[in-house]
């Protein structure tokens, strides 16, 4: 019984870390497929939100830093205020068309009733050289993963690739095929097992039946035995 019961415990832990190997391979796939078609693509959105890895930690002292990715959602630029978070793709000459996101410290109106966006970095709380035009922000910031731009950029590499999404499918296809010889052995075994059991109640009715057939050997011969010796009685009766 306790054979047994260790078997059942190894073929659940078994089945528990193949499905465990299936369910984080697919979602490792889901968020690269996600972040590839996502991630720094200043075009493109699920609904609404937009997602960046952070490259400085212009942001480190009070929100998030470098290897985090962000998300940011599409806003209305009228609604924003000073103290948000917003994304935009900066016109500074030395950095021209990178996505930033900072925190706004003033807001401003022009003569043109645009608004202009004073921004900075928190780490070193100096304002950003040039104010960001309403038309150039991409959305104000909602949240962050830790840490999830630094893995995204690993799985983006050959290495990273291998180990977490082909090797997790090259390990769940030798543990699948493992399984299938370990229930081909078993079938076998069953079959082996079945055969031999057919076979001995074959032997156990063929020795049954020849120790019929001696019992009913044994009997014609004592009747064969007793015919002879009643004939001898009878004619000395006679006489």
């Amino acid at each position: 019984m306790n054979k047994q019961g260790d078997s059942r415990a190894l073929c659940v832990v078994r089945d528990v870390l193949s499905w465990a190997l299936v369910v984080l391979a697919v979602l490792i796939m889901i968020f690269t497929v996600v972040a590839v078609s996502v991630c720094d693509r200043n075009d493109r959105n699920i609904f609404g939100f937009k997602a960046f890895i952070v490259t400085s930690d212009s942001m480190k002292a009070t929100d998030f830093a470098a290897g985090d990715i962000i998300f940011c959602h599409e806003v209305d630029p009228e609604t924003l205020k000073i103290g948000d978070i917003i994304t935009f793709e900066s016109q500074d000459p030395a950095s021209y068309g990178e996505v930033v996101t900072h925190k706004i410290r003033d807001i401003r109106i022009t003569d043109k009733n645009n608004l202009w966006f004073v921004t900075y970095g928190t780490t070193t709380g100096v304002d950003d050289e040039y104010p960001v035009l309403s038309t150039f922000i991409l959305g104000k910031y909602t949240g962050r993963i830790p840490f999830a731009g630094r893995f995204f950029n690993f799985l983006r590499t050959p290495l990273g690739y291998g180990l977490c999404i082909f090797l997790p499918f090259v390990l769940l296809i030798i543990s699948q095929a493992l399984n299938c010889i370990r229930l081909f052995r078993q079938y076998k075994k069953e079959k082996n097992a079945e055969a031999d059991a057919t076979r001995e109640r074959e032997r156990e009715e063929r020795e049954r039946m020849e120790k019929e057939l001696e019992e009913l050997r044994a009997q014609l011969a004592a009747r064969q035995e007793e015919q002879p010796k009643e004939g001898t009685g009878d004619s000395a009766d006679n006489q």
